[in-house]
């Protein structure tokens, strides 16, 4: 990925996130990311992209939501990458986040009812400080979860 911070290079985990996987490479594969911002950056959380453009106008062209693949031993934990779902447990489509500090609490857990998680399909292997930096951008305001100024993922696409 190029973003106006910098590059960032993940390892995906095909085997044990195919699902997960396969879709969050649907969109790289077909341009889907090119020219949205990271919508969503909560210092000392996540920065969540994907499914916005400049202005915060949602990008049209999401695929079907895929299911939930939260029991496949991956943790949301610093520099991993992860699927953003609404409260629907089945509606991932576009949009992925990057944890930025250890995020455990956003895992699945069998003994919490209701508590279904977030399906972590990879890690960032190259970029953690431009991950950072996109976390330090000043907020738009106290307790905003935007930027003051767009951070911007100019594409994306798969090495290998």
């Amino acid at each position: 990925m190029l973003t106006s911070k910098g590059e960032i290079v993940v390892e995906l985990e095909t085997v044990k996130a195919p699902i997960t996987t396969a879709n969050f490479l649907a969109y790289v594969k077909s341009g889907f990311y090119k020219d949205t911002i990271f919508h969503r950056v909560v210092p000392g959380f996540v920065a969540q992209g994907g499914g916005f453009v400049s202005g915060g106008a949602a990008k049209a062209g999401a695929l079907a939501p895929i299911a939930l693949e939260n029991q496949n031993g991956l943790s949301n934990l610093k520099y991993t990458i992860a699927m953003a779902r609404t409260s629907a447990v089945d509606s991932a489509t576009s949009q992925f986040y990057f944890n930025t500090v250890d995020n455990k609490s956003l895992d699945y857990s069998s003994t919490v009812a209701g508590k279904n998680g977030y399906a972590v399909f990879g890690r960032i292997i190259s970029g953690k400080e431009t991950v950072d930096a996109i976390n330090a951008e000043p907020q738009l305001y106290t307790g905003a979860d935007m930027t003051a100024t767009e951070v911007l993922l100019y594409w994306a696409t798969q090495l290998k």
